[in-house]
């Protein structure tokens, strides 16, 4: 076993190509076992093995630096770069990432965990670097998916005009190519990056620009030509346009071809794209047939590729529902950024498959492209992972809120989503949406609120969002049809004398289960579902300021701005005086690890609220 034997780099500089191969083999095989025991992203990681290894061979790393676009195709990366023997905890309690991050080793670059920033990374690096007058190798690995991402166009161009000294990988998981068109790429992008060719045009260019009076004319003419030629035989021309050296197709999975080019890349001066064809899935063949569903997998059988059972999720009921409405008004149409599947819409998109958009890694071209719609007299539902929504706040603002529109934001993972860590938990949303003026913000205590609050909001002639958490669902009756909920109106769930807890979300149950359990403590709580965000319910409020001495709320989102803010500035401007404290997530970005661990840490579980509760009243 090669895989044993891999402690640093050195070991793995100094294997020959076809002990590499070999060590891809393992690497694939402990990939699917490890990550079947703790969920992750199998498909993206397989599809980089061969990839991953050769970079790190050719480069000096981590003296020379790469950036993984998004992040979740590293675990190769982490095995490589001394994790191996900790790799078995990947994404657990305590355990590694399964991101690149920057406190974990120094060979993770840069915390990626959103699309289409890498390059950006890669170009201020670079600039660094040259100011420092180091000589280290900048290398940003994007995919497609996130080339799509117009922050990266943008960077691009950058270092284009820059003639920044940047590599970037270009890893192509979409595109096939033929034998015939793969083996005259390889060939030529052998010969044409190879040091003699490259000295040999350096020195033309040289003296046809030295030409006396028209020089520069020449050489224009002359690299248009060049450019012209290359792009009837490969897809390089954009990159061309924009300043890049362009290689490839080049195959990611033949290991001798990649050694060669990256080599030969090495010595390329100004910014080069390697354009590198992968298949997601590589080497395990229920990933290969479905790369979608092994995106982002919990738990799985190896031998059949099934997932453990599990219970309905929120996202379950969200994919559901809006089947449901959809079939009642065919004006209604949904859009996500590259999460059908994860949303829940993948049904959705094939009952109606001309009601359904996925507009890639562009969240901000997706709001105002609803918004558009929703002008044009649709009624959009873009659902979006909170996470990644906040990439197109400017357009929430002012395409959709400031127009007024009826755009209903359908934001999955909202709170702490678990192992995926700080790039990925949801607890920003509450504080970035409550202040927009012209939005109703709602958030389910669970999954039969959500069906009404869909309703809801579908009803609503303006924008509005619900919020909702990952994972299962409460497990309580549904109703049948559909109810509206009155606008700006909570529940009370529990009358009590001592202490009045508001509670939004998915922390409304455990308040209430603590509510419960302190009656023998002799604590009489009232607990009260504050469902509505935005607008709030305010004559509940002044009520509750007359019937209990204190009032504490309880949420799953930063307390910086978030729903207990909005209940203390509702005090405040009516100058009700009544203690409130707040229970949320404190000013840190929280660790991965499981969303039980994570909301017990900081005491938004059942216990939690309870010794908080006591320790306020003095009984604890």
């Amino acid at each position: 076993m090669f895989l044993d034997k891999i402690n640093t780099l050195k070991d793995l500089r100094d294997m020959d190509p076809a002990e590499m191969n070999q060590l891809a083999g393992e690497i694939r095989q402990y990939l699917t076992e490890v990550v079947s025991r703790t969920g992750g992203h199998l498909a993206s990681n397989l599809g980089v093995v061969e990839l991953t290894i050769a970079l790190h061979y050719v480069f000096n790393t981590p003296e020379d630096k790469i950036i993984w676009d998004v992040g979740h195709q590293c675990y190769t990366h982490k095995i490589l770069t001394e994790r191996r023997n900790r790799f078995e905890t990947l994404r657990q309690d305590g355990g590694i990432s399964g991101f690149p991050s920057r406190k974990e080793s120094p060979y993770d670059v840069f915390d990626t965990g959103h699309a289409s920033n890498s390059i950006s990374i890669a170009v201020g690096l670079s600039e660094a670097t040259k100011k420092s007058h180091n000589n280290s190798k900048i290398i940003a690995v994007i995919g497609d998916g996130s080339l799509t991402g117009g922050m990266a166009f943008e960077a691009l161009n950058h270092a284009g005009h820059l003639k920044s000294g940047i590599i970037v990988v270009l890893n192509d998981n979409e595109m096939s190519i033929s034998k015939n068109i793969g083996a005259l790429s390889a060939h030529l992008n052998k010969i044409m990056t190879g040091e003699f060719v490259s000295n040999i045009r350096e020195e033309i260019k040289g003296r046809i620009k030295n030409l006396p009076g028209f020089g520069n004319r020449v050489y224009k003419a002359a690299r248009h030509l060049e450019e012209v030629i290359k792009g009837l035989i490969t897809p390089g021309m954009l990159f061309e346009t924009l300043g890049f050296t362009y290689v490839g197709p080049v195959d990611g999975h033949n290991l001798n071809h990649l050694l060669d080019n990256l080599k030969n890349i090495r010595r390329l001066k100004g910014p080069v794209l390697i354009h590198v064809i992968t298949k997601k899935g590589r080497g395990y063949n229920h990933a290969e047939d479905n790369p979608a569903r092994f995106h982002g997998i919990s738990t799985f059988e190896v031998t059949t590729g099934m997932c453990k059972a599990s219970a309905c999720t929120y996202t379950d009921v969200f994919g559901d529902t809006i089947i449901e409405l959809a079939r009642k008004d065919e004006k209604i149409v949904a859009i996500t950024a590259a999460m059908g599947l994860g949303t829940g819409l993948d049904r959705f998109s094939s009952l109606f498959p001309d009601r359904f958009y996925d507009i890639g890694i562009a969240e901000q071209h997706g709001i105002t492209f609803a918004a558009a719609l929703a002008l044009g007299g649709y009624r959009p539902f873009v659902a979006i992972y909170s996470t990644f929504l906040q990439r197109a706040y400017d357009q929430i603002i002012l395409d959709v809120c400031l127009q007024n529109l009826p755009v209903v934001f359908a934001v999955d993972r909202s709170g702490i989503v678990g192992q995926d860590g700080p790039t990925h938990h949801g607890v920003f949303d509450i504080s970035y949406f409550r202040h927009i003026p012209n939005v109703t913000v709602m958030s389910p205590k669970d999954e039969n609120e959500l069906r009404h609050m869909l309703y809801t909001a579908y009803l609503l002639q303006k924008p509005a969002v619900v919020r909702y958490p990952r994972g299962e669902t409460q497990g309580v009756i549904m109703d049948e049809t559909f109810k509206e909920i009155p606008l700006g109106r909570w529940e009370r769930l529990k009358e009590g004398k001592d202490i009045a807890v508001i509670a939004c979300g998915n922390t409304v149950w455990p308040a209430l289960s603590a509510a419960v359990e302190l009656e023998s403590h002799g604590i009489h709580c009232c607990v009260v579902n504050g469902r509505f965000i935005k607008p709030m319910d305010g004559e509940m409020l002044v009520a509750l300021a007359s019937e209990v001495p204190r009032v504490l709320t309880v949420e799953e989102n930063v307390l910086a701005g978030g729903f207990g803010s909005a209940v203390m500035e509702f005090f405040s401007e009516e100058g009700i005086t009544i203690p409130v404290k707040r229970l949320g997530i404190p000013d840190v970005f929280l660790p991965h690890g499981s969303q039980y661990n994570l909301r017990k840490s900081i005491g938004i579980d059942k216990e939690g609220i309870k010794r908080f509760i006591q320790k306020w009243l003095g009984t604890a």
